[in-house]
């Protein structure tokens, strides 16, 4: 029987609400506790070169509210040496390196792996070294799956940014089967899958039809929805969706 799909919450908004303002509210260390408290399985927080959102004392605050809580961090970071010695130094259970560009307004797409492994299997092994599990947010394809295994990723995550988006149902299923197809290759290749990026009450359970995914990390959606709804609510009902996909 297939294990649960574990949901990690990513709280990054709640920091781009506060910083619009200024001051501590809306805190993203509460929203954290409150994702937890209602079924999420993990957090994830991105800390950007330029700290738009997420700033280092909250991952300082955030490692040691997960390591009470017994929920693992997953840290997102671009793969810089500033970047590594931070994870370095906090030692989250999980990295996941990611593609930044200054002028994007949200991540755009997956790391371009492939034909930089010169430059990222330094910082994954690293990162192994020091006990962080490491994950690659790449797009679903044979290049970058196969260059994922090669730096020694343990984990890779797929930018389902493209399928959410779609509107076109054909293009959406060619989008999907390509999602499929390349989570098929990286379970042979011995890495584990999770996906992420753009996905709703529709589209994540979705995902669940492909067997491999073992995690799907959603943040956007989530912090949107509680503004109607509250964070505990909108996460318990993604959660029931999750838990509910055939």
């Amino acid at each position: 029987m297939r294990e649960r799909v574990r949901l990690g919450v990513n709280i990054d908004h709640v920091a781009t609400v506060r910083n619009a303002r200024g001051g501590a509210h809306p805190d993203p260390a509460r929203a954290a506790e409150t994702a937890l408290t209602a079924g999420a399985d993990g957090i994830t927080a991105h800390l950007r070169e330029d700290r738009r959102h997420i700033t280092d004392a909250d991952i300082g605050v955030l490692s040691a509210l997960c390591a009470r809580a017994g929920k693992p961090l997953n840290f997102e970071m671009a793969v810089t040496d500033e970047m590594l010695s931070i994870a370095l130094r906090h030692r989250p259970h999980a990295a996941c390196l990611v593609p930044e560009r200054r002028e994007e307004v949200t991540t755009e797409g997956g790391l371009a792996v492939a034909g930089q492994e010169a430059r990222i299997k330094p910082v994954a092994q690293a990162l192994t070294e020091a006990g962080i599990r490491v994950s690659l947010f790449i797009e679903p394809s044979e290049a970058q799956v196969e260059a994922a295994a090669a730096v020694g990723a343990q984990v890779v995550e797929f930018h389902t940014g493209r399928y959410c988006h779609l509107t076109d149902p054909g293009e959406r299923e060619v989008e999907f089967e390509r999602l499929a197809a390349a989570a098929a290759q990286a379970d042979i290749l011995g890495l584990e899958v999770h996906a992420g990026h753009g996905l709703d009450y529709e589209t994540a359970p979705r995902m669940l039809a492909i067997p491999e995914i073992r995690e799907l990390n959603i943040g956007h959606f989530l912090i949107g929805e509680s503004i109607f709804v509250g964070l505990d609510t909108a996460i318990r009902r993604m959660r029931a969706a999750m838990d509910s996909a055939k």
